[in-house]
């Protein structure tokens, strides 16, 4: 069952089925292991550099250079250090706080997340001085993995962290979209929005990205670094007009992006800009890696598998809902697939914060479940961060099952109690149905699966 916390298999009631259910969410995970996405797509043979479908002869180059960000960027390092060793110059990649690996050469900077602070601008600024003295002669392999985009912040000039923590604020409060955020953010960045390829251009620049975004749009993967900008200064100028912020937010971004509209300053590089011709970007693991491998092992463990979908998005309390319905519905008919039957499904919830408790977008999935499923015997869903961490918690998610609200209310829990307050961490706790895994130093976004026994 490893990595799982042993305490989930405490219950002689539930343990026979979670021995079942573990290995499943292990392959998972193990199919998204940073070092083991890295080495099928990087092999080195001579002197010959395979990644993915090119080549590349580090023979012609003098340097090898390797930066990057992200949750899964120190286990990304090392195994790109295991394919070159001493083939590797020098490099520095940011990672999470308790996301160490262990690297010979790579230099590893832990930095914070999901707020930016003063370190990971340390280590971004190693990244860009390194990016800008590499020359045509030069590889840099860039690593990009979830957390990325706050990971290697690296604000324009005049512009503080303070400044961006306050945008961010701000932008949060008056119901910006991502995109929104993003546009911003990549007009405001020395990395992001293709920005770290124009830095190291003319060198070659390949990243290799473990995608924790839903359809792995490539501009999006922690802002998109090496890959063409589509939005404009304009566009991010007018998104501050229309949620009225120029007032609330600091001068220097409003100046900035003001200089900026009026073509003051160069714009973020498109589509069409050379420094591309130099940057190849290839996927090595995504949500669809995870959730894939998932099904596989439980078909071969004895379940009707079927693989519903890798782009689950909304508030993780109604989709719970969909996912108890389909329970139920294999439960009364076998459909769509028949029991021993395990749906998975990936993507990324969200969580409306109503009250004062502590959880995360998983666990709240889950509890939300648990109340749909109560006295549902044959049934299980269990929603799962790959990173680990589940929100501001030391919990991955956690399993509901059929029986999870009579064990609740044994024990005076009222779950949709917990539920008003977000408190979901706490309800699991009580009962031993936390998944804990530690920092899982990957990043694919989250998986959900419907078992029926």
């Amino acid at each position: 069952m490893d990595p799982f916390d042993p305490r989930l298999l405490a219950d002689e009631e539930a343990r026979e089925r979670r021995q079942r259910i573990l290995p499943i969410l292990s392959a998972a995970l193990e199919a998204v292991d940073p070092i083991a996405a890295v080495k099928r797509h990087m092999v080195l043979q001579g002197s010959i550099l395979h990644i993915g479908e090119r080549t590349y002869n580090l023979d012609h180059y003098e340097r090898i250079y390797v930066i990057g960000g992200g949750k899964a960027a120190g286990a990304m390092a090392r195994a790109t250090e295991d394919v070159l060793g001493d083939r590797i110059t020098s490099g520095i990649v940011n990672t999470k706080y308790g996301y160490l690996a262990d690297n010979r050469i790579v230099k590893i900077k832990e930095a914070g997340h999901p707020v930016p602070d003063e370190a990971a601008i340390t280590g971004a600024t190693q990244m860009i001085d390194l990016a800008r003295k590499a020359s045509e002669e030069d590889l840099i392999i860039c690593l990009i993995s979830g957390g990325g985009s706050a990971l290697m912040t690296l604000p324009v000039e005049g512009v503080t962290l303070k400044d961006v923590e306050a945008l961010t604020s701000a932008l949060l409060r008056c119901g910006a979209t991502i995109n929104e955020i993003n546009t911003i953010r990549k007009h405001l960045s020395q990395l992001k929005g293709g920005n770290l390829s124009r830095a190291a251009y003319p060198a070659q620049v390949v990243s290799l990205i473990l995608s924790d975004v839903v359809g792995n749009p490539l501009d999006v993967i922690a802002s998109g670094p090496t890959v063409p900008d589509s939005s404009t200064f304009a566009q991010a100028y007018e998104i501050l007009e229309r949620y009225q912020l120029m007032e609330e937010l600091p001068r220097p971004v409003v100046e900035y992006l003001r200089r900026g509209k009026e073509g003051q300053l160069p714009e973020t590089p498109k589509e069409d800009d050379p420094v591309f011709a130099r940057t190849h970007n290839l996927i090595v693991a995504s949500n669809e890696t995870a959730a894939r491998a998932a099904a596989e092992r439980a078909q071969l463990v004895g379940f009707n598998t079927l693989l519903l979908s890798t782009y689950v998005e909304g508030e993780a309390r109604e989709v719970a809902r969909v996912f108890a319905a389909i329970a139920k519905e294999i439960v009364h008919s076998g459909q769509p697939v028949r029991p021993p039957a395990c749906v998975v499904a990936g993507g990324e919830t969200t969580v409306t914060i109503r009250g004062e408790g502590r959880g995360g977008r998983n666990q709240e999935l889950a509890l939300a479940a648990a109340i749909q499923l109560d006295g549902l015997q044959d049934a299980m869903i269990v929603a799962l961060a790959t990173d680990g961490t589940d929100g501001p918690t030391d919990a991955a998610g956690a399993i509901a099952e059929g029986s999870t609200l009579r064990r609740a209310r044994a024990k005076k829990l009222l779950a949709r109690d917990y539920l008003a307050n977000n408190d979901s961490y706490h309800f699991f706790e009580h009962l031993g149905d936390l998944l804990i895994t530690g920092p899982t130093n990957t990043n694919v976004n989250d998986l959900t699966f419907v078992f029926v026994f």
